[in-house]
């Protein structure tokens, strides 16, 4: 299957993902963007963005980066970095800046950004299987 077209399928099949409203900007082999909007059931008691928010629209640009190569992968750790608070409203983009394959596993950091401001950076490695994506 043509990896770009792999993140629009694991969107087709991913209803969290489609719950937070994350949208496909961008995809080609090793490189993934995805946007959403920040919407008041995220908030958190503060009236800010709930970190796993941020955390997820990452997660999600990271998981699909890893699968352009073709293999289904598989996430093995994750960290992130909360650097700005985010409001109701904002829209939010998530893109793997960095998309290293070795033999098994991958290394990606994925830099979440409000327009051009960094607002989190997060780092997560994958472990690919030998399964391949089907159409």
């Amino acid at each position: 299957m043509d990896g770009a077209k792999i993140p629009h399928k694991m969107l087709s099949q991913d209803p969290f993902s489609t719950w937070l409203g994350i949208e496909i900007l961008e995809s080609k082999v090793g490189y993934v963007k995805v946007g959403m909007t920040i919407r008041n059931e995220m908030l958190n008691s503060m009236n800010k963005a709930h970190g796993g928010i941020t955390y997820s629209l990452a997660d999600t640009a990271f998981g699909f980066t890893a699968n352009t190569h073709g293999k289904y992968a598989v996430s093995i750790e994750t960290s992130i970095n909360h650097i700005e608070a985010l409001e109701e409203g904002d829209y939010i983009t998530a893109e793997a800046t960095v998309n290293l394959q070795k033999t098994k596993v991958g290394f990606n950091i994925v830099e979440v950004k409000r327009n051009d401001e960094l607002v989190a950076l997060f780092k997560g490695v994958v472990y690919r299987t030998q399964k391949d994506w089907q159409e």
